[in-house]
């Protein structure tokens, strides 16, 4: 049994005639001017879904998420069209509508006549969906995700230069000198004999011997210089991520068009 706790939460919902066949999906809902209770509903059908068509709530009930209606879909599809949809159903309307459905209301003098701003309040994202992918020629707009991939330049690491010192051994060869001792003999003839007379005793000379020596000295001399660089580097990087396709199927039960044709 439908309920008006239930009113907001049948609008886009699947409705499911007497024998379970699909017809469609509750556009609005319209409520017992007195007594609040939903009494009708309108039910987007036809190839696109552009058509709303009148269905009576009562003996309807929720199975599972879909609506079920006490009435065949035929009787959906071959409802009078009456009322717009932002309009309160006339009591003759109404009486239209029980007449061809084949049920009666309570008093029959047009009480129960509903309005559907009671009943419908703001439409539901998805009621909103369907209507805006709906154009004008009754065809459906089919939408589907694309990836767009762009990049982005961010920091990856730092590098820094560092200067530290370190000892190693050096070794060079350098010539040196010193002097030896030695030992001399040289004649002295007559005439110089006569000139230096000698005498005879002990004598001591003394030479004195020089060498040289590695003096170490050390000097700091700028040898290079160490700077740092970038340069780019490009690589081929695949992305991947999921992307929605919207598919379109035709509720075709009598199967009018070919088999492959019926979804795109």
């Amino acid at each position: 049994m439908i309920t008006k706790d239930m009113t907001r939460e049948l609008i886009g919902r699947q409705v499911v005639d007497n024998h379970g066949e699909k017809v469609g999906k509750i556009g609005q809902i319209y409520l017992d001017e007195r007594s609040g209770d939903p009494t009708w509903a309108t039910v987007n059908t036809g190839l696109f879904g552009t058509k709303e068509s009148f269905v009576p709530l009562q003996n309807a009930d929720v199975h599972d998420r879909d609506v079920a209606l006490g009435v065949e879909k035929k009787a959906v599809k071959d409802c009078p069209h009456v009322g717009r949809s932002d309009e309160r159903l006339t009591g003759s309307e109404e009486d239209e509508l029980y007449r061809h459905y084949g049920i009666g209301h309570g008093n029959g003098n047009g009480n129960g006549r509903t309005d559907a701003r009671h009943a419908t309040g703001e439409r539901t994202d998805r009621d909103r969906t369907d209507r805006t992918d709906r154009t004008g020629d009754d065809a459906m707009v089919r939408h589907e995700e694309n990836l767009r991939v762009g990049t982005e330049t961010e920091e990856t690491g730092r590098v820094a230069l560092r200067k530290y010192v370190v000892t190693e051994d050096q070794t060079v060869t350098v010539p040196v000198s010193h002097e030896e001792v030695r030992l001399e003999r040289e004649p002295i003839d007559g005439t110089e004999a006569k000139a230096r007379p000698g005498a005879m005793g002990e004598a001591e000379h003394e030479v004195t011997l020089h060498r040289e020596r590695p003096v170490v000295d050390k000097t700091t001399e700028a040898v290079e210089k160490v700077r740092l660089g970038t340069r780019t580097v490009t690589e081929d990087e695949k992305v991947s991520d999921t992307v929605r396709k919207e598919r379109i199927e035709v509720d075709d039960p009598q199967h009018a068009l070919p088999r492959d044709e019926r979804r795109s």
